[in-house]
C-alpha cells in the first residue's frame, strides 16, 4: 500500500470550536478544545481527498488503522518540559550574538546590548530566548568553534537574571557540552542533527530537549538551486526517519520539537507550499516550530512594499501559523507579533 499522510484541515476557534466538539462534528487539535478541525485530508504522493472526521469509518481496513493512529498523534495533549501549550503559540525571541546574521547581526553582540535585548523580550511575552553564535543565513561560512563560543559564553553566565527558557542555536556538539553547565534548556540545531554525527550520543546523556531542524544541504549552499520531489511529503520522511533513528539510539522522551526550516534550502515555491500544508506534521505526534521573522519569502511576496524589519509580513504569517495550530514561533518582533495575536483572540477565541 501507498505511503499515506494525514492532514487536519477546516479549523474552528473558541466557542465555534467548542460547540462543533460538543456535536461530535469536529476533534480538538492538541486536546484544546478552543482549536479543533472537522476535516482530514488524507493524500499520497499522487493524490489526495479530504473526508470528515467522521467518514473515516469508512475507509478500508488498512487505511482506517493508519488513519486513527496519526489522529490520536494530532488530538493528543503535547507535553513537553518547562512549557504548557494551551495558551499557543508561545514566541521564542532570537538573540543573534553574531556580527553577521541576515537580519540584526552586529546590534546585540555586546554583553550589555544582549542583555538589555533579552529582558526587552521576556517584558514583551517571549517564553523562550533562542541565543546563537554562528550565522546561518543564506552563503555564510562556518564560524570557528572557539570563536561561536566566545560570543555566547558571556550571555550564559548571566542566564539566572532571565526568567525564561533558554534555546542554544548551535550545529557543534562540543558547544553544547559547553553550554550544559550554565543550565541551557533547549538545543536548537540547524542541521537536523547531522552536522556531529555524535550529537545523538550527547543528547541521549543529557536527556535535555531539543528541536529537529530541517534544512537542505548547509547554509552556505542551501539555496543553490534546492530541490525536492514533494517539499512537504520529503521534510515529513525526514522528520519520521529522523524520529525513528533517535528512538532506536535511546532516546525515548518525547521533549522534542519539529521545525520544517522555512528558507532553509528552500525556494519561494517550496516555503510557501510548506506555510499552507504546515498542519500536516501534526500527525506525527510533536509540537511544531516555525521560523519566519523577517525572512526573503515575505519580500518576494510583498515586491515593492517590502521593508526592512518585514513586520507586517511576519504578523500575517505569524497569525496563520496560528490559525494551523502551530505551538512555537520564532521571532525578532515579539511584542508586535504577540500585539496580533492578543488581538486575533480577542476577535475570535470569544
Amino acid at each position: 500500500m501507498d505511503q499515506y499522510y494525514t492532514k487536519p484541515c477546516n479549523f474552528y476557534f473558541g466557542k465555534k470550536s467548542i460547540n462543533k466538539i460538543y456535536e461530535g462534528k469536529a476533534l480538538p487539535l492538541h486536546a484544546n478544545k478552543l482549536i479543533s478541525f472537522g476535516c482530514l485530508e488524507i493524500l499520497n504522493r499522487k493524490k489526495s481527498k479530504i473526508i470528515g472526521i467522521n467518514d473515516v469509518e469508512f475507509l478500508s481496513k488498512k487505511l482506517k488503522y493508519k488513519i486513527k493512529k496519526d489522529l490520536k498523534n494530532i488530538t493528543k495533549n503535547k507535553k513537553f518540559k518547562n512549557i504548557k501549550f494551551s495558551i499557543s503559540p508561545l514566541l521564542m525571541g532570537i538573540i543573534n550574538l553574531t556580527p553577521d546574521s541576515f537580519s540584526d547581526g552586529g546590534k546585540y553582540n555586546k554583553k550589555k546590548l544582549s542583555i538589555t535585548r533579552a529582558k526587552n523580550l521576556i517584558k514583551s511575552g517571549s517564553t523562550i530566548l533562542d541565543i546563537g553564535g554562528e550565522s546561518t543565513r543564506p552563503g555564510s561560512n562556518e564560524v570557528n568553534e572557539m570563536v561561536e563560543w566566545k560570543r555566547i559564553e558571556e550571555f550564559l553566565k548571566n542566564r539566572k537574571k532571565f526568567n525564561s527558557l533558554i534555546s542554544l542555536d548551535t550545529r557543534k556538539k562540543n558547544i553544547m557540552e559547553k553550554a550544559f553547565k550554565y543550565k541551557i534548556d533547549i538545543i536548537n540545531d540547524v542541521s537536523g542533527i547531522t552536522y556531529n554525527t555524535d550529537t545523538t550520543s550527547f543528547l541521549k546523556k543529557t536527556k535535555i530537549p531539543f528541536i529537529i531542524h530541517h534544512m537542505q544541504g548547509t547554509p552556505k549552499t542551501m539555496q543553490k538551486n534546492p530541490k525536492y520531489k514533494n517539499v512537504v511529503l520529503d521534510i515529513y520522511d525526514f522528520f519520521d526517519k529522523k524520529i525513528n533513528e533517535i528512538r532506536a539510539m535511546g532516546i525515548k522522551h518525547n521533549n522534542i520539537i519539529l521545525d520544517p526550516g522555512i528558507g532553509f534550502g528552500k525556494n519561494l515555491k517550496h516555503n510557501i507550499t510548506i506555510l499552507n500544508q504546515v498542519s500536516i506534521f501534526h500527525s506525527l505526534g510533536f509540537p511544531v516550530m516555525l521560523g519566519i521573522s523577517r525572512k526573503r519569502f515575505i519580500k518576494d511576496l510583498a515586491g515593492n512594499n517590502d521593508s526592512k524589519e518585514r513586520i507586517g509580513g511576519t504578523v500575517s504569517s505569524s497569525i496563520w501559523a496560528m490559525t494551523q495550530g502551530i505551538q512555537i514561533l520564532r521571532i525578532h518582533d515579539v511584542n508586535e507579533v504577540n500585539q496580533a495575536i492578543k488581538i486575533f483572540k480577542s476577535l475570535h477565541f470569544i
